[in-house]
Parts: structure tokens; sequence; C-alpha cells
């Protein structure tokens, strides 16, 4: 029996009549309505006819989590008074609950992803629901973006509707086509703000890692919201460790303590979901519950202001979620949640001042994650570059490269980009393409369960207390009876169910290399499978020794092992899990595999170079026959007649590194850059540019012949930079005759005397004894441009400085004489200086000449 007093109560349904009629209209729209409204269950049930007299449509509603598609789905059967699986159903990852009547069907982004690239017309359904848009998963944009193009294209029939718990709408509502923008108003009782910041700093999150006093604090405000407020308390933490070591923190508190988060297991979240049974409780959640899930009876809120992001540092080939501070936005959207059925209040676990410098909204995944999986995705599309893909923000140029790179490297795209059968098959296992990799080459060589079993291990990260070894991780789950171990066996028969182990379809160059032909593994160790497994996705970090526990990754990246860890003593690994915090200079190992040096050039055997390297080591030319496998040296000897190119680059690489006082200068060559660099700077062409950078950009317009005959760091030390500079010169223009003309290196004064200019500042520089320009009634310049005149005393000492002589007889020199008449009262200080001739001597010495 349909549940009509719950529906009724959903405040989404005064919203629904305008949804409808935009669909009718546009055939797209955005719907924006808070948490808690309904959107995410009565929407869909009206849209499919379940509600009223309108006509039965199919509808998929596309969910960013697993745990948000299956409590939808729960939910939305709750009110028609069915199970799961009648009229409403959902598919995840793994599992499918669906029946012959089903018309409602929650399916994960990931899931929908993988219909659209099977059969792009998706018939019989007609209405997708993208929801929680705002959230800005890549799934989701990719969705999106795919449906945008089969509506165009084929299925001008197919109705969008962009569902988002917030108002910030304008992005989506454009991609559309300019949608129709429908907002529903929510019940929002008011919400007491409470900041709580820890008593002493806490350091600030980086990697994975989460000061440990800032949880021993969200747990002390947990207790503290317990005993001055009522209702049930949710607390936000960042991942499923922090929510496990705040739990055991709170250990003894008068309240059931439930954990919700992607890992738990069904019946948990559904206990959650279901609401209190009269005993108080403290929901410990991901970002999950902020705007994916309604959690019923929470009056508080307690927020850590942590969240968890993809981050991909692409020239180390590492990626991984990292703890940040969560935005503003993401704030607003969980003390919400303190406020949907009664008044509230939300405990936030820093500063007041710190809320005005977070960001404003989460960064969208697209901009910072790994892009091999969207690559491949756009790829099997039909747009390898994603250029015709409408989407919210386009994908970083560098980051796409970098996943061509990846993909091209295991055959999933050929040279030109362009999807190969090998990449297909990649792309419908519902698997990154590292780990799709993986499994296809690893069953051809230890069978499709062995491969499956270890593939399973790296999709879904295995509970810290598994250790940092693979292999005894692998050995844990088989015979694990927590949720972690249900879930890896339910994705290992999925995984081996895909593939037979006959054969991967590898390409050249990208298989193992060794395989033994019967791909069953039976005479393998778990050791041997997983590191062969492990660094065929991930070939890039396959790492030999170095010693102390540090390794050496072929990316070039170090990494280290954690004290104790049982890996210390494998002369190589296949690493699987690493981070590397901003301060550190090496990554952090946190999953591995003990691997033999054969398996590892076997798996990354696309890596390995041999060949000449000369190259600017310790500010000396080092030349070496090298056989690598990346950044891995595994031979090396020395190389006694270098090829001279060779040498030359890396000389003209010490030289950027170094800089140009590698080569022989003095004052006179000084002097000679200071008055070309004036002239470039006054004049501009043909003076050349002689900064560092413009000499060494282009070395060969004046430093040959000489760099060329040089082998190592002493014969830079040889090269004369006065004569190299000089072949920089404006010669063929005639030009360089006027150097002395323009840019003289000395002026004649008065007195007779040849000043030198200096040339190394903003403006020219005379430095002259004042005596010396009795009689200049004009400042002299060069170019054009004034000099600088410093005037000094008898003893050599600054008694004024100006750019115009004139205006100095005329007002300054009054004072000046003044001064200097007392203090050097040998020497000549006539009240009219332009009547008297200049001179460098005494008045004595004048007297007598």
């Amino acid at each position: 029996m349909i549940r009509t007093e719950a529906l009724d109560r959903l405040p989404v349904r005064t919203a629904v009549p305008a949804l409808e009629r935009a669909l009718d209209d546009r055939g797209v729209a955005v719907l924006c309505a808070p948490p808690g409204t309904g959107k995410t269950t009565l929407v869909p049930l009206v849209l499919a006819g379940l509600t009223g007299n309108g006509p039965v449509r199919r509808v998929l509603v596309a969910e960013p989590r697993r745990i948000a598609a299956r409590a939808a789905a729960r939910r939305m059967a709750w009110l028609l008074g069915e199970r799961p699986g009648e009229r409403v159903g959902f598919t995840v990852r793994g599992e499918r609950v669906v029946g012959r009547e089903t018309v409602v069907e929650v399916v994960t982004t990931g899931v929908l992803l993988q219909r659209l690239q099977r059969d792009q017309e998706l018939p019989g359904v007609d209405v997708v629901i993208i929801d929680e848009c705002h959230e800005r998963h890549l799934d989701a944009d990719t969705v999106a973006a795919f449906l945008l193009d089969v509506r165009e294209a084929i299925r001008p029939d197919l109705r969008l509707v962009a569902a988002s718990a917030t108002t910030d709408a304008e992005g989506w509502a454009r991609l559309l086509g300019d949608a129709p923008v429908v907002e529903a108003e929510g019940v929002s009782y008011p919400v007491e703000v409470l900041w709580a910041p820890p008593a002493r700093p806490v350091k600030p999150p980086h990697g994975m890692r989460v000061d440990p006093a800032l949880l021993t604090h969200v747990a002390a405000t947990v207790r503290r919201a317990l005993a001055e407020r009522e209702g049930d308390v949710l607390c936000f933490l960042p991942g499923v460790g922090e929510i496990g070591r705040v739990a055991g923190q709170l250990a003894g508190v008068d309240a059931e303590v439930l954990q919700v988060h992607g890992r738990a297991p069904a019946a948990v979240q559904d206990a959650v979901l279901a609401g209190s049974s009269g005993v108080r409780r403290v929901v410990l959640a991901t970002s999950v519950a902020e705007s994916s899930l309604t959690v019923p009876g929470v009056r508080v809120v307690v927020d850590s202001g942590l969240a968890r992001e993809p981050r991909t540092d692409h020239a180390r080939g590492l990626s991984a979620l990292t703890t940040v501070r969560a935005s503003q936005a993401a704030g607003r959207q969980r003390a919400g949640r303190a406020g949907r059925e009664a008044p509230g209040a939300v405990y936030r676990c820093w500063d007041q001042a710190e809320d005005g410098r977070l960001a404003r909204f989460p960064a969208p995944e697209i901009k910072v994650a790994d892009l091999a999986a969207f690559a491949l995705q756009a790829a099997c599309w039909g747009d390898p570059d994603a250029s015709s893909l409408a989407l919210l923000d386009p994908p970083p140029a560098g980051a796409m490269g970098a996943a061509r790179e990846v993909l091209g490297a295991i055959g999933a795209v050929d040279g030109g980009g362009r999807v190969t059968e090998r990449g297909v098959r990649m792309s419908r296992l519902g698997l990154h393409p590292r780990l799709a990799r993986a499994l296809l080459d690893g069953a051809a060589e230890v069978g499709a369960r062995r491969a499956a079993e270890v593939v399973a291990l790296l999709s879904e990260e295995p509970p810290r207390e598994y250790g940092d070894d693979l292999a005894a991780a692998l050995r844990t789950a088989r015979r694990g009876q927590d949720g972690y171990a249900a879930r890896w066996k339910q994705e290992v028969r999925r995984l081996s169910g895909q593939v037979d182990g006959a054969g991967s379809g590898a390409v050249p160059g990208v298989g193992t290399g060794n395989r033994t032909g019967s791909g069953s593994g039976a005479g393998r160790s778990d050791d041997a499978v997983v590191g062969l497994v492990a660094a065929l996705a991930f070939p890039e970090r396959v790492a030999r020794a170095r010693g102390d526990g540090a390794f050496l990754m072929a990316s070039g990246t170090g990494a280290e092992l954690r004290e104790g860890s049982p890996l210390r003593r494998s002369p190589w690994l296949a690493v699987a899990v690493a981070d590397r915090p901003s301060h550190a200079a090496s990554a952090r190992v946190r999953l591995a595999a003990v691997l033999d040096e054969d398996t590892a050039l076997a798996a990354a055997g696309h890596l390995r170079v041999r060949g000449e390297e000369v190259r600017w080591v310790d500010g000396e030319v080092a030349a070496r026959s090298v056989d690598r496998l990346g950044a891995v040296e595994l031979a090396v000897r020395p190389l006694k007649q270098p090829d001279p190119e060779l040498v030359r680059g890396a000389l003209v690489d010490g030289l950027r590194r170094e800089g140009l006082g590698l080569l022989r200068w003095n004052r006179d060559t000084e002097q000679l850059r200071s008055r070309m660099a004036f002239l470039h700077r006054v004049l501009g062409a043909p003076w050349p540019d002689v900064s560092d950078g413009a000499l060494l950009a282009a070395p060969d317009a004046w430093l040959e012949p000489e760099l060329s005959r040089a082998r190592r760091r002493s014969d830079l030390g040889r090269i004369d930079a006065g004569q190299a500079l000089r072949r920089l010169l404006p010669w063929a223009t005639g030009e360089a005759a006027r150097l002395d003309e323009l840019a003289p290196e000395r002026i004649e004064v008065p007195s007779g005397s040849r000043i030198r200019v200096e040339y190394g500042g903003d403006q020219p520089v005379l430095a002259v004894k004042l005596q010396e320009l009795f009689g200049l009634a004009e400042t002299p310049r060069v170019a054009g441009v004034p000099v600088l005149v410093h005037l000094l005393s008898p003893a050599g000492r600054p008694a004024a400085v100006t750019a115009d002589l004139a205006s100095f007889w005329r007002e300054g020199y009054k004072a000046v004489r003044a001064e200097l008449r007392g203090r050097y009262p040998k020497h000549p200080w006539p009240e009219d200086p332009a009547t008297v001739p200049a001179t460098r001597y005494t008045s004595a010495r004048l007297k007598r000449s």
C-alpha cells in the first residue's frame, strides 16, 4: 500500500508540477531542492507515474555512490509499500536487485556509463535523473555530457533532469541548453552555530594523515554535544579510518554509536537510515551524509571540517585520496542536517576566523583527479580528446596528456588516440584502466581467479589493520569474515567471471613478456602472483631497494616503508598505494608487494631503456653507458668516448643550472655586457638581449666554436665571455661600430679626466669629483639618455646626486659648497662655478701650475 501521508509530507511535492511542465516543454530541467525534501525519492516516483494517474514511464536515477543508490531504492520501495526489486530496484557494481515490473531503477553513475557505452539509445528508458550533480563527481559530469550527445543525435525524446541540493544551478542550466530551473523550498529550522576549535593548535592534514589531537578533540566535542543538546548527533569525518578511531574514543557514551560510509555493511546502513528505536544515537559519517542520505532524528551536527578529495601527481605517477579542508558549501550542507526536523545546532571544530578563508565550493573532480578512466570513456565514445563533450569544466590539458600516455602504454588506445578492441574490453570491466590491464594480462599468466583476487584488493584498498603487505592482505581477505572481506569476495566473483585466462589480447611491449602458456599460476606463490599483478597495474611504481627501508620507483620518486614493515628487506617492490606529503621528499608506501627483478623487468618492460647518458652531475660532465628501468639504474659503466653532441648538451645544462659564472669574466667584460644591455633596453633592435635567460636560451649564437670543443667544466672556464659577447653585436647592420658612440665606456669631463660610465642600473651613472665639472652647464647624455651624476667630494665620498646639472648649479650647489668648503679648505670652492676652470687639484697646486 502506498504511504500517501509520508509522500504528501515531502516538501518537493509543491515543485513537481513546474518540473513536469518544464520537461513537457523542453525535455530538460534543473531541479534544486535541499536535502530531505524528497527530490531523490518522490520525484522519480511521480515522473514514473507511480503516485498518480499519469502515464507510466521508465526512470533511471543516477547516484554518485553505491550507498546512496541502495538507500534511495529502499526508501522509494518503502513509500510504495513494496520491497526493492518490485516496481523500484537498484543496480550497483556487483549487485543488481530489479524485477520484471521494475519501472524506477537507481544506478550508480559508473553503471550508467557502462550502459551508455554498450547501447547509446538506452532503449526503454524515458527519463534520466542525475542526482547530486552539485558534487561535481567526474562520472556524473561524464554521464551528463554523454546524455546530452544522445539527446541531440538519436534520442530527442529522452528527458533529462539534473538534480542539485544547492541553488548554484546556473552552470547546469547553461550546459543543458538554458534549461528551466525549478526550485523547491525545504522545511528548514534554525540551526545555531557553535565554534568549537581545539584548545591547542593541531597540525594541518597532509595526504591521508589527520592529526590524532584533532580526532581526540572531535570525540570530546561529540561528548559535549550529547551533554548540552537533545536528539541524535551526526558527526562528519573525512574517512573510514578516522571514523573508526573516533568511535573507539566514544566507548562508554550513553548512546549507540553507528558508522556510515561506503564500506559499511548494508545492515548498518539500513539501521542508520531507519531512524532511532528509542535509544539515542551518534552517527559517525563521511561526506556521503551531506546530501545523498537523510539520517532521521538528527538534532546536532559535529563537523570536523575535513573532507577527502582525489589528487593526482602526474609527474610522479601517484594518485590517491587526500585530506583537505571542507569547503564553505560543504559546511552549510552539513550544518543543515541539524535543522531538518526541528531546531538544531552545529559544533564546528575550527575557529570562526578561519571560515572566511575556506574555499567556496569543492574542487570539481575533473580538475584534480586522475583522468585515465575518463579519457578511456571519451575514446570509447568516439571523442578521444573530449573536445566535443558538453562539460562544465574542460579537462586540464596536462592531465589528459598524462592519461593518454597511460592508455597508450597499456594498449587501450592506438597512436592516434583511438580506442582499440583491447581498450573497449577494458572499459567494460568496471575498473580503472590500469587495473583492467592487470586483470587481463594477469589472468593470462596466473589464471582468472588469482588475478581477480589481487585486482579486487587494489580496486578497494583494504583496511589498515590488514597491513602494508599486499600478499598478507590477500590471505587475510580470504579467511576474513568482516565487511571488507565479504565485499572483496563478491568482487572477485564478478571479475573472475569476466575473464577466462585464455588470453588477454596484450599488445607487444605491454604484456608480461614471460608467458608460461598455462595461465594457471599453479606453481607460483601468493607473493609472486600479487607482485606480478600489482606491477602490471602500476609499472611506474616498480621500485628497487636503496637500503634502510628506502626505495626508488621507476617513476623517479623515492619511497619509504614504515618502521617494522615486513617488506623492508625486499630487494624489489611493486608499490600499489603510496602518498607523498607536500613537505616530504619521498612517498610513503601504504600497500606494496614483494617483487623479484625478473618480474619487475617483465611487467615494466616498456620502461626499460639502454643507451649512452651524458649529463651534468654534481658540477661536472658525467658520461655513462646505462641500462635502466625508468629511473632505476640496472647497470652502469663509464663511457670513454661519449658523443660530442651529448657532451655539449650536458655543458649547456650545466650553464643553465649553475649560471654564466662558469665562463671567464672580468670587469671589462661585465662592462661590455652592461653597455649592450643598456642599448637593448633603450634602443631595442638590432641591439641584442644579453640577459641570462636570453643568453642561455641561444648558446649557439655566441659560444661557438668554443662550446663544441669543450669537454668538461674546466673548459668552460677558459671561454672568454667578452670575446663571445662581441659576436652578438650587430655587425651585419654596421651598428656595432657605433657602440663607443652610443654607449661610451668613458666620458671626458671638463677637467680632462676620462671617467668610466657604469651601466648596471636603470640609468647610466657617472661618478666624478664635483670640481672636475666646473663650467659644465648641461648633463652629459648617452644614447639620448641623461646620465645620473654622482658628485663626489675631494675625498671621493658622495656629496650630491643629480640628473640635471643646470638645476644643481642654480639651486643645490650653494648648500653643498657651504658644507664642503669647511671640510676641504685647500680646494677651490668658487661662488660661481661657471667662471673658473674645472680641476682635480687643490688651490695651491693650481697656483703653482
